[in-house]
């Protein structure tokens, strides 16, 4: 292998390239990405940058000379068109084309949208400018309306509030973020929204939007109307698969691959949110959009070019900061098995488990890192825990991990 070509602008090429050069690998790495800055980070981008805390080289993955002194070309602002896997090259948007020996696809997701929602008052938050275009929009004393309660919403409706901005949020669901953090850590976050002065209408649809003289017009399934200055749709993503689709690689909510990365063409590869990896734990495929799995995953393949065959099962973590709250999920919560709860839920200080067989398979805690990061460890090996030990916050999680020999031969003294 002489030429790696990784297509993408975020963390997970950031990370494969690093972990190519820190292994030595010496050949020629390409890195290519449709936005004309260098590989960032996003999850800023609804927070510190939004508030206007970061500056960009704040997020960005890694500093500019650390591509000139690891001789990683960059082609920034350069989309790859399309794709020909029997050639082994991609054609980019400027006429001109690549060749590869392996490639690596981490085209991410885009944020959905909504027919007719569009203009110079509605926003969507997916990238720099994005965020910075929002930010500049968000004047103490106006009304920002928010639809969908999920993490970005929740997270730039926390910003936004801190900055005097009076905020709307819609969602259809009951419960917003239920569905990935289940219903009591989801019901408390909103309460916590509404005791910061967010509106949260939970149950409800925006049928339709018009531009107004002085800023946007919302109206809902129940026929009122709703105006503000400016509107964020935050309804979910979808995956960038069209470059892969159109090669004929298999696509299935997702560009799919095996637990290796490796999708359905010889030496293309696909990684981070885009990724509908194989999972060998699961026994399933799943589709993960956080940053921490997105920086592993480029790691774990950056050793598979180099021959390691390492199947990536690590579980996916993923965090979020609000107000002085902060959230943390671990593994894949699905709302399936035992959940046990650990903690007040009336003080939010909890967290909730899901248990199968006597096995932790998932983690949701509300200010609770002590849990998550016990249970990381547990959930990495073999063990046997039972619905009263988790409730019971006496009982220490790290005791289920394998005692070292030294430790077994002190108990049998005693």
């Amino acid at each position: 292998m002489t030429r790696f070509v990784l297509v993408g602008g975020g963390v997970a090429t950031a990370a494969t390239a690093t972990g190519l050069r820190e292994a030595g690998f010496d050949g020629d790495i390409v890195l290519v990405a449709d936005e004309p800055h260098l590989p960032y980070e996003r999850p800023p981008l609804s927070k510190e940058v939004l508030a206007g805390t970061y500056g960009r080289a704040e997020f960005q993955v890694n500093p500019e000379n650390w591509y000139a002194d690891n001789n990683i070309e960059l082609m920034l602002g350069t989309r790859a068109l399309t794709l020909d896997p029997g050639e082994r090259r991609v054609n980019l948007d400027g006429g001109g084309s690549l060749a590869y020996d392996a490639l690596v696809l981490a085209t991410g997701v885009r944020a959905r949208t909504l027919p007719g929602f569009t203009g110079e008052r509605v926003h969507a938050l997916r990238s720099i400018a994005d965020s910075e275009r929002l930010g500049e929009r968000l004047a103490p004393g106006s009304h920002l309306v928010i639809l969908g309660g999920g993490f970005i919403g929740c997270e730039v409706a926390a910003i936004a509030v801190a900055r005097g901005v009076r905020v709307t949020v819609f969602d259809p669901n009951p419960i917003p973020l239920a569905r990935a953090l289940g219903p009591e850590i989801g019901g408390a976050m909103i309460d916590i929204h509404r005791e910061h002065g967010v509106v949260v209408r939970t149950g409800e649809v925006i049928t339709e939007m018009t531009e107004t003289r002085s800023g946007v017009a919302v109206r809902t399934g129940g026929g009122e109307l709703i105006e503000c200055d400016e509107l964020l749709v935050g309804i979910g993503s979808v995956p960038n698969t069209e470059l892969a689709a159109e090669a004929g690689l298999d696509v299935d909510g997702g560009i799919v691959t095996d637990e290796y990365g490796r999708t359905s063409a010889p030496n293309v590869y696909a990684i981070g949110d885009v990724a509908a990896r194989f999972h060998p734990a699961h026994g399933r495929r799943i589709r993960v959009e956080h940053h921490d799995t997105a920086r592993r995953h480029g790691a774990n393949v950056a050793r598979n070019l180099l021959g390691a065959s390492e199947p990536f099962t690590e579980e996916h973590w993923f965090w979020s900061h609000q107000y002085q709250h902060n959230l943390q999920s671990l593994g894949h919560y699905t709302g399936e098995g035992r959940h046990v709860i650990r903690g007040s839920v009336d003080e939010r200080s909890f967290s909730v488990f899901s248990l199968e067989d006597g096995r932790i398979r998932s983690i949701v805690a509300l200010d609770r890192p002590r849990d998550v990061m016990q249970a990381r460890k547990v959930m990495a090996v073999p063990h046997e825990v039972t619905e009263e030990q988790l409730a019971d916050e006496e009982f220490q999680l790290k005791s289920l991990l394998p005692q070292k020999a030294g430790a077994r031969r002190s108990e049998v003294r005693r």
